[in-house]
C-alpha cells in the first residue's frame, strides 16, 4: 500500500508552520499511543505514521527534499548522475542519518532509551484557594517502572541479550547493485536486544499501570488558564530514559459573591433607595483578613456607581501590585408595599414636584434629549 502523505497523515495544509506542526503531532501522538490504546493495531499503525511524517517534516532539510521530491526524495535515490544520493556506503550513511530517529535508533544502533510521556490534570479551585495559594491532593493513573525488573522488561535475576537478527545494532541492512538501505531490525524493533525470559509483572513492557497520589502546591494568585509544572512526575521513559513532567492546569470556580478580572474583583452590593438618597454606610464583603469593610455611601448616590477600594482585590502569581475590588452599586426598588406606604410616596412625589426643580439629574437630561429630538422631527 501506497504511504499517505506527510502533511495529510497530520492534517494540515503544506504551507504549515512549524508551530502548526508541532502541535498537530502532539495531539494525535496522545491520541494514538500505544499507552493510551493497548492492544489496537490500528492506532499502533497511526502512531508510527504520523511519528514518521513528524520526524521528517520537522526537519527544514528533509521537509525541503519531501516538498520537493516527495517520499521519493525520502527513501528513494535518483541515478548514477541524476542528482540524487550516491551510491554504496555513502547512501547508508546518509539515510541512515535521515532515517535514524524515525525507525527508533541511531546509525550505530545503541538500543535507544525514550523519555516519557508529559501529562496534563485539571484542578478546580475555589477562588480563596486560587488567591491565598493551597495544596491540594490529586489522583492519577500513569505508566511507572516496573518495580520487579526496574524497568528491563526481563524477569528478575534475567537480562535482555543482543539481538541475534542484527548483533545489537538495532538495524539491518539491504544492499541490492549499488544501493544499500537500512532499516529498522525486525527482530528487536530498533533496540538491540531481546528479552527471552520477560517479567511476569509488566510482561517484558518495563512499566505497569497505577494510580498515584500526589500533593500539588499551588501558589497565590493562579487564575484560570494557568499551569503549574511538575518536573519527572509524568509517564515513566522506557529502556531507563527520563520519566516526563506533569503539567497541572487550573481551572478556578464561579464565586457567589465574587467575579475575578485579572488581579481586580468585582461585587455589587444592593442598597434602599433612601440610603441611596440620604446617604448611609453598608458592609462590604472582601477576601483579605478582614471579612468586611464599612463602605461610605455618599448623599444622591445613582444605580450603577462603582467604588474602588484600592489593594483589595488579589496579587498576581507572577508579582506585581495588589489588585483592586471594585463595588458596583445597584439600588433596589422596594416591593410589597401596604396602602399607607404608597400613600406616603404619594405625596413624596407631590412634593417633589411643588418644589419648581428636579431631583433626578438623569431623568431630567434624557427628557431634554427627547424633546430636542422630537423638535429635529417636526422642524
Amino acid at each position: 500500500m501506497a504511504k499517505r502523505d506527510y502533511y495529510e497523515a497530520l492534517g494540515l495544509p503544506r504551507n504549515a508552520t512549524e508551530a502548526e506542526l508541532k502541535q498537530a503531532y502532539r495531539r494525535l501522538a496522545m491520541k494514538f499511543h500505544p499507552d493510551r490504546n493497548p492492544g489496537d493495531p490500528e492506532a499502533e499503525a497511526a502512531f508510527k505514521e504520523i511519528k514518521e511524517a513528524w520526524e521528517v517534516l520537522k526537519d527544514p532539510r528533509k521537509r525541503a527534499a519531501y516538498d520537493q521530491f516527495g517520499h521519493a526524495g525520502m527513501g528513494g535515490a535518483a541515478g548514477p548522475g541524476g542528482g540524487g544520493f550516491g551510491p554504496g556506503d555513502a547512501f547508508s550513511d546518509i539515510f541512515g542519518e535521515v532515517f535514524g530517529d524515525i525507525f527508533g535508533q541511531g546509525r550505530r544502533g545503541r538500543s535507544r532509551v525514550f523519555r516519557g510521556a508529559d501529562l496534563r490534570y485539571e484542578v478546580e479551585l475555589d477562588l480563596e484557594q486560587a488567591a491565598f495559594g493551597d495544596t491540594v491532593t490529586i489522583s492519577l493513573p500513569l505508566a511507572v517502572e516496573c518495580a520487579a525488573c526496574h524497568g528491563s522488561g526481563a524477569k528478575p535475576g534475567s537480562s535482555p541479550v543482543g539481538c541475534g537478527t542484527c548483533g545489537g545494532r538495532g538495524s539491518v541492512r539491504l544492499q541490492q547493485g549499488f544501493f544499500a538501505v537500512e532499516q529498522t531490525c525486525p527482530q528487536c524493533k530498533g533496540q538491540g536486544t531481546v528479552i527471552d525470559d520477560p517479567c511476569d509483572t509488566c510482561h517484558g513492557e518495563g512499566r505497569v499501570r497505577e494510580s498515584k497520589t500526589l500533593a500539588v502546591k499551588v501558589p497565590a494568585g493562579v487564575d484560570s488558564g494557568d499551569r503549574i509544572r511538575l518536573g519527572g512526575e509524568g509517564e515513566a521513559g522506557r529502556n531507563g530514559g527520563p520519566p516526563g513532567d506533569l503539567y497541572v492546569e487550573v481551572l478556578v470556580r464561579p464565586h457567589p459573591i465574587f467575579e475575578r478580572r485579572g488581579a481586580d474583583l468585582a461585587c455589587e452590593i444592593p442598597i434602599g433607595y433612601v440610603a441611596a438618597a440620604l446617604g448611609g454606610e453598608v458592609n462590604v464583603p472582601t477576601l483579605g483578613e478582614e471579612s468586611t469593610l464599612q463602605l461610605k455611601i455618599p448623599e444622591g448616590t445613582q444605580s450603577g456607581k462603582i467604588f474602588r477600594l484600592r489593594g483589595k482585590g488579589i496579587r498576581p502569581v507572577r508579582g506585581g501590585p495588589q489588585g483592586d475590588l471594585m463595588v458596583h452599586v445597584v439600588v433596589e426598588t422596594p416591593v410589597g408595599l401596604n396602602k399607607r406606604q404608597k400613600e406616603l410616596l404619594s405625596e413624596f412625589e407631590a412634593s417633589l414636584r411643588d418644589s419648581g426643580r428636579s431631583h433626578s439629574p438623569r431623568e431630567q437630561g434624557w427628557m431634554d434629549k427627547v424633546r430636542s429630538f422630537f423638535e429635529r422631527l417636526s422642524s
